[in-house]
């Protein structure tokens, strides 16, 4: 994580017109992608709105046979950051102890205990979300890591770790989300709180947290052109996932754009070992990984009930 040292929806919605058809690619989804057509085709809202369900109907159909993995990818790639991390320090034990006495002040025997209590928490914790055993205690387990490395390396006051980890934080309370899905008995407890509205709350933190990765990549690095055209549609699809409207469309679109801009710009594969860069490079590259991670939690669960989606089902 921080141990970086310099070494079926209804049809025929109002607006709309619809009509069924036999799933062409044999999909189990009985509603053709094109079906939703603007009412007005001169208004460009009509135009919009018609575009995004049928980018969602597009989502839903090729992401079938996908849907009962999708799951356990999400999860695994949450917590490939710890996995890595766990990998890293193990790997350079000397230069972490080093770093931590010298730099940090850690007194001898301190610092051991330090990397080896994080190296145990992050394998098992995150060998408990990939098998959902325990959920409740892993993540927590996990949350500790964050905040402990934070204040352990000196990197909690870092404007860009701050906002990446958050959305780490984000994933991880998604995963907690998504057991709360599977394994209702438990979660038990707090009586003054509905089972259903403790998921909608958690859902609802878990889609803000997500979005702070991009705060953080627009904050560093050079601007130009392209950057900042990326930046203004990353912003929009975040604040859609935010509120809940067309979150799977733009949770799906943020998980193409993070990962293309993932493999291009952290290609820490491409630096030589030896060089410091590298180290960074590769934790942004995993950190990356792990909020593409909760994103694709988020398509596979969908928005929860406080958000823009559940609210126009209702009305």
């Amino acid at each position: 994580m921080t141990s970086r040292i310099s070494i079926a929806r209804p049809a025929g919605g109002q607006g709309y017109t619809s009509s069924y058809t036999p799933d062409p690619h044999n999909l189990s989804n009985s509603r053709s992608p094109s079906g939703y057509k603007a009412v007005n085709p001169d208004d460009p809202i009509e135009k919009l709105r018609a575009f995004a369900q049928q980018a969602e109907d597009y989502i839903d159909i090729y992401t079938q046979p996908l849907r009962p993995h999708l799951p356990a990818i999400g999860r695994f790639l949450i917590v490939v950051t710890f996995l890595e991390d766990a990998l890293r320090i193990m790997t350079q034990w000397g230069d972490q102890l080093w770093y931590l006495q010298r730099h940090r002040k850690f007194p001898w025997g301190i610092s051991h205990f330090f990397l080896l209590m994080n190296v145990i928490t992050m394998l098992v914790g995150s060998g408990a979300v990939i098998t959902k055993r325990h959920t409740e205690f892993a993540v927590g387990g996990l949350l500790g890591v964050v905040i402990i490395q934070g204040f352990g390396y000196g990197l909690i006051f870092d404007l860009n770790f701050f906002l990446r980890n958050l959305s780490v934080i984000g994933g991880l309370v998604l995963v907690m989300t998504e057991a709360m899905f599977t394994n209702k008995k438990r979660f038990a407890g707090l009586p003054s709180i509905s089972e259903t509205d403790r998921k909608k709350y958690f859902l609802l933190a878990g889609r803000v947290l997500l979005i702070f990765l991009f705060l953080g990549f627009i904050l560093q690095g050079e601007w130009s052109i392209a950057r900042f055209f990326l930046s203004i549609v990353g912003l929009a699809a975040c604040g859609m996932v935010a509120v809940g409207f067309k979150a799977k469309w733009s949770a799906a679109f943020l998980v193409i754009v993070l990962s293309i801009f993932n493999v291009f710009a952290n290609n820490w594969w491409s630096v030589h070992s030896a060089h410091p860069q590298r180290d960074f490079l590769k934790y942004d590259f995993f950190q990356t990984l792990s909020i593409v991670g909760g994103l694709i939690l988020l398509v596979n669960m969908g928005p929860g009930g406080l958000s823009v989606d559940e609210k126009k089902k209702t009305y």
